[in-house]
């Protein structure tokens, strides 16, 4: 079994083309013993999961950093400390995010264009081996075969994730990237170069348009917010338009009543003045009577 991860860390960690043709050339060594079987089943990695594979050989210590913290994270989410587990969980996110970033670069040197979607996949994968320690297991071999996810409330089914069983518990190789060519002290025209101009041509060109891409999701995204936000004012405006107009009539409706008021205190007066010339005659008129009646 040492000698089968042996090989499997030597596959998984060539140039994604290179996987199959390399596996069979191991498997026509090995031919005619059991080795030979096991090698043959060697599945060839999701491209999602060559990326974590190159970053785990090529980038070991951001890796290290990822599964550090995702330890961290898993203890602070078994001690229950709230303020440790709010820190860790935003400084995994950006992490994981960071990560992702690197490794679409070192995949992008390595031949490999990363798309949106596998990059998901990529950040799934680093945010599973953060939050489920199999999941750390698995990506720390260098030997997926598949992404993962995982949300930590459940152990992770990794199994079917890895070219064998015994990945886990192994640890990849680190590597260096491939060092440059020495250049040739010759000066002798190159035939090729026309067609290195172009490939690096086009290469330029694909990370142009994953830039633009990514710039104008980012445009379509702010122009949505921009036309809520600008929908949202002019609904508060009406509003404030209507409150106004309802102001309006209500100052229309109290100057009315002051106006009112004003006439019914006049009445009052003129009422109080005829109930006094009343009651005067009233009593003026007793007196009389009585005077009579003496």
């Amino acid at each position: 079994m040492a000698e089968l991860l042996e090989i499997a860390d030597e596959l998984y960690g060539l140039p994604l083309p290179d996987f199959t043709p390399a596996r069979d050339a191991r498997v026509k060594e090995l031919k005619g013993t059991d080795l030979a079987k096991q090698v043959k089943a060697l599945r060839k990695p999701s491209t999602a999961a060559w990326v974590v594979n190159l970053l785990v050989r090529r980038e070991a210590d951001q890796v290290a950093q990822v599964l550090a913290v995702g330890e961290a994270l898993r203890e602070a989410q078994a001690a229950m400390s709230a303020d440790d587990l709010r820190a860790l969980t935003r400084q995994r996110r950006q992490l994981t995010a960071a990560v992702t970033t690197q490794a679409r670069r070192v995949a992008r040197e390595a031949g490999t264009k990363v798309t949106e979607a596998v990059a998901e996949q990529v950040e799934a994968t680093l945010t599973a081996a953060m939050v489920d320690e199999q999941c750390a297991q698995a990506v720390r071999s260098g030997l997926l075969v598949a992404a993962l996810t995982s949300t930590g409330l459940e152990p992770a089914e990794v199994a079917a994730a890895v070219a064998v069983p015994e990945a886990l518990g192994f640890a990849a190789t680190v590597r260096e990237a491939e060092p440059p060519a020495r250049p040739d002290l010759h000066v002798v025209p190159d035939p090729e170069a026309d067609r290195k101009a172009v490939a690096a041509a086009q290469e330029r060109l694909a990370t142009a348009e994953d830039a633009l891409a990514e710039a104008a999701e980012a445009h379509e995204e702010a122009a949505a917010a921009v036309g809520e936000l600008e929908a949202r004012s002019l609904q508060l405006q009406a509003e404030i338009d209507e409150l106004r107009g309802r102001i309006a009539e209500l100052e229309s409706a109290a100057e009315e009543v002051d106006e009112e008021i004003a006439e019914a205190e006049d009445a009052r007066s003129e009422a109080d003045d005829a109930l006094a010339e009343a009651t005067r005659a009233r009593d003026a008129a007793r007196a009389a009577l009585e005077r009579l009646e003496r």
